[in-house]
């Protein structure tokens, strides 16, 4: 229907302007829901009835299919009831098959190191650019932040004597994020470059810095320390944040709140990446590790 391949035309748009897709994302997203579109009334006006009935008609499709399908279902009718195209949201109804989680893809400590210390040398320039890029890497790598949590810093998110910012992340859920001293020094070292008229620590444009900008920054940043860019991404950074606390002992607990997991299911993943150190971990503090085998 005419009205449904403008809905997804509008959609795509949004997908291009605000979330930086490729363009074989966006073809992908396309043929997903050309694919449902197939199977319903009507894509646009479908119900939560109608949406239910995806499940059977998709049985013979593989699980990481049926995944993907409803994925970009989720987020066409999530955009639809975001910019007011339709009343409810009818994304509930979809099927969740289960699949394995991926494991994510992190950097080893030592590859951290090397950037940091080839954008810290540039750092030591003074020049404004270098130092913002300074204070974006220990902020990402610092604290797991999210790329949009980091690019919509307010100009005073960080305060001299608090050694931590209350985010509201995903979800508009709230969290407490740990600033280090090292990321305390990066930021007030590129505060007084910011222009006086600004809201975000990190301007860009006509508000602050894209997320495509600031994946384009990290990539720029980790060729400097002679890494394959494609390897690195700001998601990839927070991954390894994540792993290498872990790796140091961290509770799963308190890293859950670190990340802002809704469910501590989406932390474990954590757990699949540095088996050997979990292994170490039970052999030198369980109780039992003290006592012999014949005991």
């Amino acid at each position: 229907m005419a009205e449904d391949r403008a809905l997804v035309d509008r959609f795509l748009d949004m997908l291009a302007a605000e979330a930086g897709a490729s363009r074989n994302t966006l073809l992908a997203y396309r043929n997903d829901l050309t694919a449902a579109a197939a199977t319903l009334p009507s894509l646009g006006q479908a119900d939560a009835k109608q949406i239910g009935q995806l499940g059977p008609a998709w049985s013979e499709l593989s699980p990481s299919t049926v995944a993907r399908r409803s994925a970009a279902l989720r987020r066409f009718y999530g955009f639809l009831h975001e910019e007011g195209l339709r009343r409810d949201d009818p994304s509930s109804s979809l099927p969740r098959p289960a699949t394995e989680r991926p494991l994510p893809r992190i950097l080893a400590p030592h590859e951290v190191d090397a950037m940091f210390a080839a954008v810290e040398d540039l750092a030591s320039s003074g020049r404004p650019l270098a130092l913002r890029n300074h204070a974006l890497l220990e902020l990402l790598y610092g604290s797991g932040l999210r790329a949009t949590e980091l690019v919509s810093l307010p100009r005073g998110a960080l305060r001299t004597g608090q050694p931590f910012l209350i985010l509201r992340g995903k979800g508009a859920k709230e969290r407490l994020v740990p600033i280090s001293d090292r990321a305390f020094a990066a930021v007030e070292k590129w505060l007084p470059h910011v222009p006086a008229k600004s809201a975000y620590l990190f301007p860009g444009g006509k508000a602050h810095l894209s997320r495509v900008r600031l994946f384009q920054l990290v990539r720029e940043m980790a060729a400097l320390a002679g890494i394959a860019p494609d390897r690195v991404s700001p998601h990839v950074l927070r991954h390894a944040f994540a792993t290498h606390l872990l790796a140091g002992g961290a509770d799963l607990r308190v890293l859950q709140a670190l990340l802002g997991h809704a469910d501590i299911a989406t932390t474990q993943i954590y757990t699949h990446v540095d088996t050997g150190r979990l292994v170490e971990l039970v052999n030198a503090r369980h109780p039992l590790a003290t006592r012999s085998a014949s005991s």
